[in-house]
């Protein structure tokens, strides 16, 4: 992993907000936050809350009883989720998950919404998750399936590798949709700590964009794979971004479009 593929920075949170989180991230928001319910949880951790996607869907969904501090490690994107907001109060903190700022047992649930891909040391961060976690708290997360499953990515990427044949970028396969395989999932848990086996289930949804240029910019702009284009040449962005969208034009229409998308969703109890 390079420092590129954790760099959420410039034009990238602001991009991210508006284009990716209704095209993939939205509805996994709304389903880690109705798991969450369930749990009535009295504090709630969230980490790689990234611009607030889960936590916005944590205030609407948890009592106001309920204390929500949400993280990430890139101030940026959280500069953005504050300034977008929440219906009621919530503690916004700089924080990386290899070295969690939490006593132990503080928490007795800890989400990450599609982050556990970016850590660089998964069971270190799983291990901190575990110390800062109550006896007999949850920790509830997500990770993308494969490439395969997810449609509109696995189009850009084809297209881009076509493109770019001599240096493709590889940011795509190598972190959103590289850490899918549910035995490794398990035995990162297991590393860090965790011996009650966790539950995981693969949950698909629809993506919806009004156009296929949308799709193309969410995913060519929006992402850390922006720095791998970017590093390409001058023109490199506007020519990713425009046959991507060709390419998306020509699988699935001009727009409205519609992909699959699929996920793995993580809980495992302390």
């Amino acid at each position: 992993m390079s420092s590129s593929d954790t760099a959420f920075a410039g034009s990238i949170p602001e991009l991210y907000e508006r284009y990716l989180v209704p095209l993939i991230f939205a509805p996994y928001a709304t389903d880690l936050a109705a798991r969450a319910r369930r749990h009535q949880p009295s504090d709630v951790l969230e980490i790689a809350a990234g611009t607030g996607a889960v936590t916005r869907r944590l205030v609407d969904d948890l009592p106001p009883s309920t204390r929500i501090v949400s993280t990430d490690l890139n101030q940026a994107m959280l500069d953005v989720a504050s300034r977008r907001g929440t219906a009621r109060p919530v503690t916004w903190q700089r924080a990386d998950a290899m070295a969690l700022p939490f006593a132990d047992a503080s928490f007795d649930l800890v989400v990450c919404q599609f982050g556990a891909m970016f850590f660089p040391d998964r069971p270190k961060a799983y291990a901190e998750v575990r110390r800062v976690l109550r006896p007999g708290g949850r920790f509830l997360f997500n990770v993308w399936d494969t490439l395969d499953e997810n449609d509109f990515p696995r189009v850009v990427l084809e297209a881009l590798r076509q493109q770019f044949a001599a240096q493709p970028p590889t940011f795509m396969q190598r972190i959103p949709h590289g850490y899918a395989d549910p035995d490794v999932i398990r035995r990162d848990l297991i590393a860090g700590g965790f011996r009650h086996s966790p539950e995981i289930v693969s949950v698909g949804a629809p993506s919806y964009a009004d156009s296929a240029q949308l799709v193309a910019i969410a995913f060519c702009q929006a992402t850390p794979m922006r720095a791998e284009i970017e590093a390409l040449g001058s023109e490199a962005l506007d020519t990713a971004t425009r046959v991507a969208e060709d390419a998306l034009i020509e699988e699935f229409g001009a727009g409205p479009v519609t992909g699959r998308i699929r996920a793995h969703v993580i809980e495992v109890r302390l």
